[in-house]
């Protein structure tokens, strides 16, 4: 299904855009640069559950400070699932699931081209770029999601970074579990009426 987007023109993250949600907001220096391209509602699926919109991120290669290259991270406003697909590279999908007060669930997929990742109902989730060269991805929702980036922002990230010396807490959470690990899924389900 993967569409070329070679002529379309992306939403672009840049780094004064990540500064909050990074473990070191001075990271990157002061040169504003693109860190990932954002091609959105690129296409409609209908299911049996309803209709669910298309989107490919190319995310850069590189380190953030001592932080690998990386999404804002967000929840979804409401129960919505999501399914992400890598095409090139390889991901490292960081879900949890709670609040500033207490996180009740972490845990993380490593994915490469042709592996899927599920973000289950009521997780943030970012994606992560730990390789050496750029990540792309694509990903189904359903049509009325909508992305809520208050609670990253606002705790300067997800309850863990992913760094040179491996898997840091983040110190602005109050209670964070251990990292569990789950495993990806191969390819890309042929029925995605599961997304609702």
């Amino acid at each position: 299904m993967e569409i070329d987007i070679t002529k379309l023109t992306p939403d672009v993250r840049k780094l004064n855009d990540m500064r909050e949600v990074l473990a070191d907001p001075a990271a990157g220096g002061t040169k504003n640069m693109d860190l990932y391209f954002m091609y959105r509602n690129l296409k409609q699926v209908t299911t049996q559950t309803g209709s669910l919109k298309y989107n490919i991120t190319v995310i850069k290669s590189g380190m953030l400070g001592e932080e690998f290259m990386k999404t804002a991270g967000h929840y979804h406003e409401g129960p919505q699932m999501e399914l992400y697909n890598v095409i090139e590279g390889e991901a490292i999908f960081l879900m949890q699931k709670g609040n500033s007060e207490k996180i009740k669930d972490v845990y993380v997929v490593k994915a490469k081209a042709g592996q899927s990742a599920v973000i289950k109902s009521f997780y943030g989730h970012v994606t992560i770029n730990s390789s050496a060269m750029d990540l792309k991805t694509q990903d189904w929702s359903p049509i009325e999601t909508k992305s809520d980036y208050s609670m990253f922002k606002n705790l300067q990230g997800a309850c863990y970074y992913y760094t040179k010396n491996g898997w840091v807490k983040n110190p602005n959470y109050k209670i964070v579990p251990e990292i569990r690990f789950e495993e990806p899924i191969q390819g890309v389900p042929e029925d995605l009426s599961f997304i609702k």
